[in-house]
């Protein structure tokens, strides 16, 4: 595949787990873990997919790809879903072709004729939705699919130092924005799970959540400004550093996920690349002591850059714990002073709660194959992180179930609404799989509320694991709901949570939401199905 891309997965196939990581995947998993016997899995080559055949593009304004290996690699987005499927060879969803505009005025001209023809244009950053943001599940519904890769409109454009903020085309890769900021000791400090294969153009079309944990966790809080085309005109908004002029242009775009406009560029608020770092990780006999601890110092305004709580399941898949206790993972950085103060103040909240600072904790049997045995609690936990995607291909090739689902919800809410979750997550994967795994963590707070994060990870029935998952995801998202938390956190809309989305929002709002589609794309080509 072209730069090396996984057809069916996670981000390069080199990273993969190779042969004897998924044995002792597997292993660990037998051992450790309540999930059943499974039935491994192996991705077909992909020169003997079957995709359905393109429909008729040559007219195009701009070269469009309609290479197999290319328009399988833009079918999916990266949910358990999609790799069961992609695995399975199932690409009934393919595009018909694929669109790499060079410049803006390549994308107008795309996007004018795709409207002349009412064709579908479906934006694609890195690929790396879990809501089946970027599948054309409607193909069959218009005269063709286009994906819209924006790869080719990438790179940091303009460096305001004065106002630390910088010009960034939309399909620049996280990495790739990071090292050009960094020449100037700069940095948009915005870290999502999928850094490594997606765009800043994806995190504002999906309001992405960041890694850290408190204060600026949404890319919302770094717009400064951006810039949109759409079938109708352009929209740009001003750049200020705030403003009370009616309701924000830029608020409308944000979390739209395509359907209203495609992001080109944007403003983005930057800081100092931080020089100070500091960590500390605190256990607790349970869950809901850890929690309260968390709320404590979410309130107390120290701002930590990582105040994670992960409970027993969650710790031991992570290699913190042994699965007897949960832990508070605490972080501060400063751009020009030491935070010890910080940590020092948010570990004497926590203990004065029940934790216990833990020092010198001898590493556990984990998930995580690859990490040094010698790294702290903080450091393997933050490996887990950006290791988990691959990690996750690594059980679903075992034959495993392993997703994930997030909300948030009020602190005076939390720990009832937090057992319900988990009791139903846990109630539906013992009756649809027969036995599994649920464990939790906390991945943002703030001072009125936290953001959980379930995972699953249980035994597939060959051939149904999807519907399986379904099942589990439908029983799960109505408690969700039904509990008054929010389908989403920060994994966005997408097809996939649509449906509870517009029980969430309010009636009005989401006619509202449709006439603005109608104004800026009356043809409905943008993206159709998400949001709305």
């Amino acid at each position: 595949m072209t730069h090396g891309l996984s057809y069916w997965g996670w981000g390069f196939e080199r990273s993969a787990l190779d042969e004897g990581s998924r044995q002792k995947l597997g292993m660990l998993l037998s051992t450790q873990m309540d999930v059943g016997r499974l039935s491994p899995r192996t991705p077909k080559p992909v020169e003997t997919i079957e995709l359905p055949p393109s429909r008729d593009v040559s007219d195009a304004p701009i070269e469009l790809s309609t290479e197999p290996g290319d328009r399988a690699r833009h079918t999916y987005g990266q949910a358990f879903r999609d790799v069961v499927r992609a695995l399975e060879g199932d690409f009934s969803a393919a595009p018909d072709a694929v669109a790499r505009p060079s410049d803006e005025a390549e994308l107008i001209a795309l996007l004018d004729w795709c409207d002349s023809r009412a064709m579908a244009v479906v934006p694609f950053g890195g690929g790396s939705s879990v809501v089946g943001g970027v599948e054309a599940r409607f193909r069959d519904d218009v005269p063709a699919a286009i994906s819209l890769d924006l790869e080719r409109l990438a790179g940091v454009k303009e460096v305001d130092v004065t106002s630390r903020a910088a010009r960034i085309a939309a399909g620049t890769f996280g990495p790739d924005l990071e090292a050009a900021l960094a020449v100037q000791g700069l940095t948009l400090r915005h870290y999502p799970q999928s850094f490594e294969r997606s765009t800043l153009g994806g995190w504002l079309a999906t309001r992405a959540g960041g890694h850290f944990a408190t204060l600026y966790t949404h890319i919302d809080d770094l717009l400064e400004s951006m810039r949109v085309v759409t079938p109708r005109g352009i929209l740009e908004s001003r750049r200020l550093p705030a403003s009370g002029a009616g309701p924000s242009p830029d608020r409308l775009m944000l979390g739209s996920e395509g359907s209203l406009g495609i992001i080109t560029e944007a403003w983005m608020r930057l800081q100092a690349r931080p020089k100070h770092k500091v960590s500390a990780t605190v256990a607790f006999p349970d869950f809901y002591a850890a929690a309260e601890a968390a709320r404590l110092v979410a309130q107390a305004a120290l701002y930590p850059t990582n105040c994670r709580v992960l409970d027993p399941n969650e710790a031991m898949i992570n290699g913190v714990g042994d699965g007897q206790r949960a832990f508070l993972l605490l972080a501060f950085e400063g751009q020009d002073e030491p935070r010890q103060p910080w940590l020092d103040r948010a570990v004497g909240i926590a203990e004065a709660v029940g934790g216990v600072v833990a020092k010198g904790q001898a590493p556990q049997p984990r998930l995580d194959v690859v990490a040094d045995e010698a790294d702290d609690a903080a450091q393997r936990w933050r490996k887990m992180f950006l290791r988990a995607p691959y990690l996750r291909d690594g059980l679903v090739r075992l034959g495993a179930i392993t997703e994930t689902f997030e909300t948030a919800v009020l602190w005076r809410d939390f720990p009832d609404f937090h057992r319900k979750v988990k009791e139903a997550a846990t109630d539906a994967v013992t009756r649809i799989c027969g036995s599994g795994l649920v464990s939790s963590r906390l991945t943002h707070v703030y001072p009125d509320g936290a953001a959980p994060y379930f995972t699953v990870i249980a035994p597939a029935k060959p051939g149904g694991s999807v519907a399986q998952w379904d099942e589990i995801k439908a029983a799960v998202s109505e408690v969700l709901i039904a509990e008054g938390g929010t389908i989403t956190h920060h994994h966005a809309v997408g097809r996939d949570h649509r449906a509870w989305a517009q029980r969430q929002r309010p009636t009005l709002f989401t006619a509202m939401l449709r006439a603005a589609k109608r104004e800026v794309d009356p043809r409905g080509i943008l993206n159709p199905g998400v949001l709305i």
